[in-house]
């Protein structure tokens, strides 16, 4: 998967993030996610292991109360891990 295919999962991270009712800390917890997703595509030497974890953490916390999100967040995960990041 290129990083254009993962910007488009990105762009519907966001438009999930939106169009949901989440409380402010699950909000925060996933802008801060996308914002760690978008810096590991725009840099070479970004540490990926941290950010990965995050998101799996995250992901188990919410996976009952917001399905698509976590559809998204594993789909994200599979295609960075897939591209070596």
């Amino acid at each position: 998967m290129s990083n254009d295919e993962i910007r488009k999962l990105l762009g519907q991270l966001r438009n999930e993030i939106q169009n949901t009712d989440l409380d402010e800390q699950t909000r925060a917890s996933l802008e801060e996610l996308d914002a760690d997703i978008d810096g590991l595509l725009d840099s070479d030497d970004a540490e990926s292991e941290p950010a990965l974890d995050r998101i799996r953490a995250f992901e188990a916390d919410i996976a009952s109360e917001h399905p698509t999100t976590v559809r998204i967040l594993n789909e994200i995960v599979a295609a960075l891990s897939r591209m070596g990041i």
